[in-house]
């Protein structure tokens, strides 16, 4: 039988009702055979999710202040899923276990695991699947580092034995048995990591969005979904700032060749958005697939005349940057200039040095350093061969007067990119989306 993995957000199991919806979607399909599990999120507004809980009830007892309090909302939000289900397990006694061992001094990483472990072994039991803990199944090198192939090869072996069950995000172990988490968010990781291994047909993310849409709502408020999109495309908004997903959430499905699908447990018969390895087969009605950008950006731009016939030239500029401890975002060229888009926060400290060691290096006829810009990218597989979409662009921008200050665009045709200034972001963004998107 084909297989679906599904990732359910801490939203989608902030308590019983939640975890009700989340057993008619899993029960809707047979298919879905993996479920992973986030830590409960928010119920509204101004509630907590339970891992910023036990973070705080870890400070507390790192400080030698009383955890108690904190400790029983975490109890609390449990013990209430627990009951409200019928649910057989005595979650009150692991959650004592869990007391004990915070007043025994654990670690940070095992203490904020405790969120997926208990939502975990909640829901298996409300599903009445198999319960399988990520300390044995995802693993970490001695140095922090993920270790995919390890896991991929204990994971792949292990679901071959267990048709169905409950696999907790966001954690795994170090050689030796330790808890070591992701970074926050890494449930989504786990998913795709089990799906790979499941050799499974589609892995399922779903969240309290209709997945992702076009543009930032908050600069577009009626932004349009983005209804498929390709991995590539992905990579692209997800680098230029769109909040979509982690990038280490997307490598083990791609490399796989699994579509993902974004759904949102509270409208499950939305379709959401979709994410596929190569050819979407379903037109795109607009030119661009997305708009994402992010501000913080200086451009040191190095003039000289005679550049390009330079031996060695761009390394020399680039040999500066690195020697400070700078990576580059971007490197447009002209004949007789090269310009370097650095992030302005991580220039400031050593502005100074790097302007002085360009100047020994290379010896150029002017350097110059532009501050507060924008960088937007427009992303769309339907940009490429298609004549006349920067011109389409760059006048959208010039007829609401945004001067653009860098153009680049890469030898794929997937992504134009420009810098503006940071006043001029949100003007840019808007008249970019309305060109393109609105009728």
């Amino acid at each position: 039988m084909a297989k679906i993995v599904a990732k359910f957000g801490g939203s989608s199991l902030s308590d019983a009702g939640q975890f009700r919806k989340v057993r008619s979607i899993i029960e809707k399909d047979e298919r879905r055979c993996y479920v992973i599990p986030s830590a409960p999120g928010r119920r509204f507004d101004q509630d907590d999710k339970v891992t910023d809980l036990l973070y705080r009830v870890y400070r507390a007892s790192k400080s030698g202040e009383d955890f108690h309090p904190v400790f029983d909302q975490i109890r609390e939000r449990f013990e209430a899923i627990a009951s409200e289900l019928s649910l057989k397990i005595d979650i009150s006694k692991h959650l004592d276990g869990l007391e004990k061992e915070i007043a025994r001094g654990v670690s940070e990483d095992y203490i904020a695991s405790r969120g997926e472990y208990l939502n975990g072994l909640l829901l298996a039991d409300y599903l009445g699947f198999a319960f399988l803990d990520p300390k044995d199944l995802v693993f970490f090198a001695e140095d922090g580092s993920f270790d995919s192939e390890l896991t991929h090869t204990v994971m792949s072996s292990t679901l071959k034995h267990v048709e169905r069950a409950v696999i907790p995000g966001f954690y795994g172990s170090v050689t030796g048995g330790e808890i070591k988490t992701f970074s926050r968010g890494g449930s989504d990781i786990t998913g795709a990591i089990v799906a790979r291994a499941a050799s499974a047909e589609l892995y399922e993310n779903w969240t309290d969005v209709n997945g992702f849409l076009m543009t930032d709502p908050r600069i577009v408020p009626d932004a349009c979904p983005i209804r498929n999109i390709t991995y590539s495309e992905l990579r692209e908004l997800s680098y230029m700032g769109a909040g979509v997903l982690h990038e280490d959430s997307v490598f083990p499905v791609h490399r796989a060749g699994i579509p993902t699908n974004i759904r949102n447990t509270n409208e499950p018969e939305n379709r959401g958005t979709m994410i596929m390895h190569g050819v979407v087969e379903e037109e795109n009605p607009y030119v661009i697939t997305g708009i994402a950008g992010r501000t913080g950006f200086s451009v040191l731009s190095v003039e000289k005349a005679m550049m390009n016939a330079e031996v060695g030239f761009g390394r020399r500029v680039l040999q500066a940057i690195e020697e400070n401890g700078l990576s580059f975002e971007h490197m447009p060229t002209g004949i007789d200039t090269m310009c370097v888009v650095v992030s302005t926060a991580e220039l400031e400290r050593v502005k100074a040095k790097v302007v002085k060691r360009i100047m020994e290096l290379t010896s150029p006829d002017s350097l110059t350093i532009h501050d507060d810009m924008g960088i937007i990218a427009t992303v769309g597989r339907g940009m490429v061969h298609n004549p006349g979409t920067a011109a389409r662009l760059f006048t959208a921008l010039s007829s609401e007067r945004v001067n653009v200050r860098m153009i680049d665009q890469g030898s794929s045709e997937l992504s134009i990119l420009v810098g503006v200034d940071e006043a001029d972001f949100q003007k840019a963004i808007r008249a970019i989306y309305n060109e393109f998107v609105k009728e």
